[in-house]
């Protein structure tokens, strides 16, 4: 069962998600939160396995609350859920620590899907958010990639082979599967791919996956 504190001020918003993630029996909404402050005390009660976090909340707002989460719950999942596509917010949230960016406008099915993959481990942007961060890499493709192999070509084979497949919006169970390694390799794969690339968190070695070329961009836009 995959357990989500819901962090939202606005009520209706919250019944919404959450009569959305009750069409999926492997989840459960565990606590509400009206703003970050009382999120961050509920977040360390239940100790969720995903965090859906709003922007704009009073008291502490979603980047700190993702901040705080990261830090005090690392095992917890954080997905940022909002109204605003605008690419300020999805760089602030994504250096926030933000394992996933989910548009409040998007198909509800994205909320299910994003869910389950941050849950599992993986990161998770909505369709809209990956061709936004796409485009943004477009501008200066040739520096970014040049920097991107230069940082990739200091992993091993393995590791590139796990790092294509989580640039992909693979989960460590998926990737396992794919490598024919147990989950726990796999971890320990990521772990070390992160350190070795200097990010902080997976969205940001999915960013330079993609970068490097590692994986074709028609697979972004169709997960």
């Amino acid at each position: 069962m995959v357990r989500v504190l819901l962090m939202d001020d606005e009520a209706m918003i919250r019944a919404g998600v959450r009569s959305i993630l009750a069409n999926d029996p492997a989840i459960e909404v565990v606590a509400e939160a009206g703003d970050g402050r009382e999120g961050m005390e509920l977040a360390r009660a239940y100790r969720p396995d995903v965090a859906l976090v709003d922007i704009r909340m009073p008291l502490m707002d979603g980047l700190e609350a993702a901040v705080e989460l990261r830090r005090a719950l690392p095992e917890t999942g954080v997905a940022i859920l909002t109204t605003f596509g605008e690419e300020e917010y999805v760089v602030r949230a994504l250096s926030a620590g933000a394992d996933g960016f989910l548009l409040k406008t998007g198909d509800p099915r994205e909320l299910l899907m994003g869910v389950r993959a941050v849950a599992e481990g993986g990161a998770f942007l909505s369709p809209r958010v990956a061709r936004q961060v796409l485009d943004g890499l477009e501008h200066d493709r040739s520096a970014g990639r040049l920097r991107a192999s230069e940082q990739v070509g200091d992993l091993t084979e393995r590791e590139r082979e796990v790092l294509a497949l989580l640039g992909a919006g693979l989960s460590n169970g998926e990737i396992g599967r794919r490598l024919f390694l147990v989950e726990g390799t796999v971890k320990g794969h990521v772990s070390a791919i992160l350190k070795r690339l200097r990010v902080r968190n997976r969205v940001e070695a999915a960013v330079l996956a993609h970068e490097a070329g590692l994986i074709p961009k028609t697979r972004v836009e169709t997960e």
